[in-house]
């Protein structure tokens, strides 16, 4: 059976209501939930971006069961990976066991804010295996030196290791960063429902291990509210990640995107109280292979409807397939 996931979207709601909305989401039954990491909005009118970090310590706290999930942490630029791994032992300790680590290269939106030059996308890629190398260095315990072109490590260890390894998952868009994902990654993490993703991650080393899926839809009892909110809120989905990755910050997208009608995002989203929408949709995900899907419910307001919602209809219509 396939998973469903809830998505703490960090950049549409403030810090506290997050925590209390995947208290409500493990109530409800969701699977496991993974949180955005941005240091900005997409958009300007989402209007929050608080310290994924931070809000994942108190999620393990307010929560007792449901897995959590960094969707995702980009460990090469705004943070150091010989940070991004002490911080990830935390939370696994702090969950006792709930954490998965979830890599990208990042978004210039995010990265850039720390003053230095956006990389092209080959040397991003070159600086997230040396990440990934560095991270799962100290997850093996000892002390830690490490000499990379992108990246030193002198004489690092984590002194307090969980008793259950993070896993770690890596965001893929593209022959180079699947078999960067088969060949370091326990997970293939993705926003695009593409078999071909999946067969390339198998074919680099991925066989049998998990792949991780994302959506986002915009529930609403009335149909034009939502799709309204997806176009105000989520019309930048649409680019597709080469554009997002680089541009700079919520006024780009808001040009780059000025010419993106409700309608076009609506043929893309699922919106409205359609539940057979939402599962056309949501299976795409399905039929290309993922093991688990995380839905990204558009909305800060809509929250508490959309979680009552997905226990009573949408969670039992997915798992009946």
């Amino acid at each position: 059976m396939t998973a469903i996931g809830y998505t703490m979207m960090c950049e549409q709601a403030p810090a506290d209501q997050l925590v209390r909305d995947v208290q409500a989401a493990e109530r409800a039954g969701f699977d496991f939930s993974v949180i955005s990491d941005h240091y900005q909005p997409w958009l300007n009118s989402q209007g929050h971006s608080g310290y994924a970090w931070s809000i994942l310590g108190a999620a393990a706290q307010a929560t007792q069961q449901i897995p959590l999930m960094t969707f995702v942490t980009c460990p090469i630029m705004r943070y150091h990976p010989a940070i991004v791994a002490q911080k990830a032992a935390t939370v696994q300790i702090l969950s006792e066991g709930r954490f998965r680590l979830g890599l990208g290269a990042g978004e210039n939106l995010n990265e850039h804010v720390v003053g230095e030059r956006w990389p092209m996308a080959g040397v991003r890629h070159e600086m997230l295996s040396e990440a990934v190398d560095v991270i799962c260095a100290l997850f093996d315990g000892g002390t830690v030196t490490y000499r990379g072109e992108h990246f030193d490590v002198e004489q690092a260890k984590l002194w307090d290791l969980p008793a259950t390894r993070v896993p770690i998952g890596l965001a893929v868009s593209g022959p180079r960063s699947c078999g960067l994902a088969g060949e370091k990654a326990d997970i293939m993490i993705s926003t695009e429902p593409k078999r071909k993703l999946g067969e390339m991650f198998e074919a680099a080393g991925g066989t049998g291990k998990p792949r991780i899926g994302q959506i986002a839809i915009a529930y609403d009892p009335d149909r034009e509210a939502a799709v309204k909110r997806a176009h105000e809120q989520f019309r930048w989905f649409g680019l597709g990640w080469p554009a997002n990755a680089d541009l700079p910050g919520p006024s780009a997208f808001e040009s780059a995107t000025r010419f993106v009608t409700p309608e076009q995002v609506a043929e893309q989203l699922p919106c409205g109280p359609d539940v057979d929408e939402h599962v056309d949709k949501i299976k795409a995900f399905i039929d290309a292979g993922f093991n688990e899907i995380a839905l990204v419910q558009i909305g800060a307001e809509h929250q508490d409807t959309f979680i009552g919602w997905a226990e009573r209809e949408l969670l039992p219509a997915l798992r009946s397939l």
